[in-house]
Formats: structure tokens, C-alpha cells, sequence
């Protein structure tokens, strides 16, 4: 196989690699971004983008009922998921491309495996890093290992926002930020759907009075919210059957998993530099590996945060790092900022109450009623 020579190789051109590669090329670094799938990645296809789409017609109705004087027809929903289509260029990366080639970067149409130190094979040749390699493969759904689920053909977050129409019903398997988002852009849109979580309440990991109030948004929409009871077989004859720990049971013609997602480092080639495939790439605080000096990883695919502004965040930081700048993360992970877009849309930064009493820290919380407040 043929060899070619960059001072960096970034392997995965979603929001994080395109940023780290745009970044390198600005500083005038040959780079090469290697992608087999499309430019932009999860975000801008499959996940936030979409979603927000699916979302938004929705809000804004709901929005106009609650101002006098204003009248609201409901939606269409084969206009909003053209719109859609729109948002997410028809899952057509090409408008992507120019800010790559404005930054000298060259994109890589292939598979990316790392076959040693500095080195990544391709489908047709191997790319050799004179500095470094940057790991920016991103994240996967989780399924996790329910009899039945597999034969079930579930819908992941990918089949869930490009759907071509409405499911009649849906299933959604987890409460948390991707599963209540979709439960509630699909039920605007016309589906019967019910939401199954384990957990004692929906989005566990911000408040009890943010899962309240998006619970309550969720039933008064018509949604079929089940908290505390997990699912134990799966069994699909037509529609979808969920077995729930309780006795109960959920039925739809769509089963969509949400309960999670996990870095994709499987067959990127760590073995080749004894990592572990399928696991975080462990990086320090200037996303460097802590095994390879030359190795850098960012955004989903080190585990440290999975929210696609840190991605871009972490991007800036290992390209800073890569020219020779001292840097190192301020915050992230659980501490990220983040926004929920159900409506009620849900914001936080930093610790929740539970979250500080756990770190030891001497916290109180203060509730402040939005409406009082100026601006």
C-alpha cells in the first residue's frame, strides 16, 4: 500500500475532528481527516440537528396558545419532516466540504484503523503522522441485552430522527435527554407513544423538579410515561411488545432504545498500540493520551463528556496543545453545560443539589420563579 506523509491524521470528521482538523489547517499544518460515513457526524445528521427540527414546530405552537389574541392551526406533519429534511441536506454531506478545503485540509473518504505508532491504514493506503494522530470517532447506541431486542429490530436515535413519517406508535426505551426529546417531537407529530425507564424518575441526572415538569409535559401531550420498572424480554409479532419488570407491558409498532451511548473505538486499531478497543481512550487534561504522547483523543471517544459543544471545546484545546501551547480543561464532564430542548426546555451548569452533597460541598438550593425576573 501506497504511503502518505501529514503532520496530523484525525480520524472522524464529526463535529469534534472537523474542528480539530480546521483548527491544525488554519495554523498551516498539512492535515488529513479520514471519514467513511459523512462529514459532520452524528450532530449534524442524526442527532441535534434533526431533532431540534422534529422539535421545534411544536414548541412554537405550543408557544402561540399561550399568548392572547394569537391563533394556532396544528402541524403538518409531512411539512415539518421535509423541513427536516432540509436541516440535515438529505443526509448530504457536500455543502460540508469547502470550510475543509478553505483550511488546506485533505479529507479522506475511507475507513481509519490505527496500525501503529503514527501510522493509520486506510481502505487504500496508509497515512503516516509526523506529530500526531487525533481520535474523533465519536459514539454508538447502546443496546443493552434484553431477550428478544435484537429480533425486535429497534430503531436507534439514527432511524428515529431521518424516519420518513409518523410511526403510529413507538416504544421508547429510556428517559433520558435523547428519549424524552423524541417521545415528544413523534407524539406532536401524531404517534401513540409511551416512554419505559428504569429509573424512579425521567432525565435522573438534572433536578426532580426539571423530571416533574417534563413528565407532566410528556402525559398532558398524551404520552405514556412508565418510571421505575425495567424492561426484562422483548418480543416483536407485528407490533412491538415490552415486558415490563412489574407485569406490565408497552406496545407499539416502533421500538426506539435510548438508554445510552458508549465511545466507538471498537476497530479503530488501539489493540495495535496495546489500548483497549471499545473503551474510552483515556486522556489527560490537554487530551493527550495518557499512554501515547502522540496520540490525542476528543469528544465522545475519550468518555469524558458526550455532549457535542465539548467535543468542539476539547477539539480547540488538543490542537492548541498539538502547536505547542500549554492547555488543559477547565470543566467537563457531568459538570458540562447542557440544555434539554423538550418544552419545557431544560438548562443547567455545573452540579445539581444531589450531585454537591455527594462532592462534599456545603450547598443549598434557592428556587427563583422565571417570570419575576427582567429581560
Amino acid at each position: 500500500m501506497a504511503e502518505r506523509t501529514f503532520d496530523v491524521v484525525v480520524i472522524g470528521a464529526g463535529p469534534a475532528g472537523e474542528v480539530a482538523a480546521g483548527r491544525l489547517g488554519e495554523a498551516g499544518l498539512e492535515v488529513a481527516l479520514v471519514e467513511q460515513h459523512l462529514v459532520g457526524g452524528e450532530c449534524s445528521y442524526y442527532a441535534c440537528m434533526p431533532s431540534k427540527a422534529l422539535l421545534r414546530p411544536a414548541e412554537l405552537l405550543g408557544e402561540a396558545a399561550r399568548v392572547p389574541g394569537v391563533r394556532a392551526e396544528g402541524l403538518d406533519a409531512a411539512a415539518v419532516l421535509k423541513r427536516r429534511d432540509g436541516v440535515i441536506h438529505d443526509l448530504d454531506d457536500s455543502s460540508q466540504l469547502p470550510w475543509l478545503e478553505e483550511r488546506g485540509v485533505t479529507l479522506v473518504r475511507s475507513r481509519g484503523r490505527i496500525d501503529g505508532e503514527k501510522r493509520v491504514r486506510t481502505d487504500d493506503d496508509v497515512l503516516l503522522a509526523r506529530n500526531a494522530v487525533i481520535v474523533a470517532t465519536g459514539s454508538g447506541p447502546v443496546m443493552p441485552p434484553i431477550p428478544g431486542l435484537k429480533e425486535a429490530r429497534p430503531w436507534s436515535n439514527r432511524e428515529a430522527t431521518t424516519a420518513k413519517e409518523p410511526p403510529e406508535s413507538m416504544v421508547v426505551l429510556g428517559g433520558g435527554v435523547v428519549g424524552v426529546e423524541l417521545a415528544q417531537a413523534w407524539a406532536s407529530l401524531g404517534a401513540r407513544v409511551a416512554v419505559v425507564e428504569g429509573a424512579e424518575r425521567l432525565i435522573a441526572r438534572e433536578e426532580p423538579f426539571a423530571s416533574e415538569q417534563v413528565e407532566a409535559a410528556l402525559t398532558e401531550a398524551g404520552v405514556d410515561v412508565r418510571t421505575g420498572s425495567k424492561a426484562v424480554s422483548i418480543c416483536r409479532e407485528g407490533e412491538v411488545a415490552v415486558e415490563l419488570e412489574d407485569g406490565s407491558s408497552a406496545s407499539g409498532a416502533e421500538l426506539l432504545v435510548a438508554v445510552g451511548r458508549r465511545p466507538a473505538t471498537e476497530g479503530i486499531g488501539l489493540e495495535t498500540i496495546g489500548l483497549q478497543p471499545g473503551k474510552p481512550v483515556e486522556v489527560g487534561d490537554d487530551l493527550r493520551s495518557a499512554q501515547h504522547d502522540w496520540l490525542y483523543a476528543v469528544g465522545d471517544a475519550n468518555g469524558r463528556a458526550l455532549l457535542t459543544h465539548m467535543g468542539k471545546y476539547q477539539a480547540r484545546l488538543a490542537a492548541d496543545s498539538i502547536l505547542g501551547k500549554d492547555v488543559r480543561i477547565v470543566s467537563d464532564g457531568p459538570l458540562s453545560p447542557r440544555v434539554i430542548f423538550t418544552d419545557p426546555q431544560v438548562a443547567a451548569v455545573g452540579h445539581t443539589l444531589a450531585s454537591a452533597t455527594e462532592a462534599g460541598l456545603n450547598a443549598r438550593a434557592v428556587d427563583v420563579d422565571s417570570s419575576s425576573t427582567a429581560g
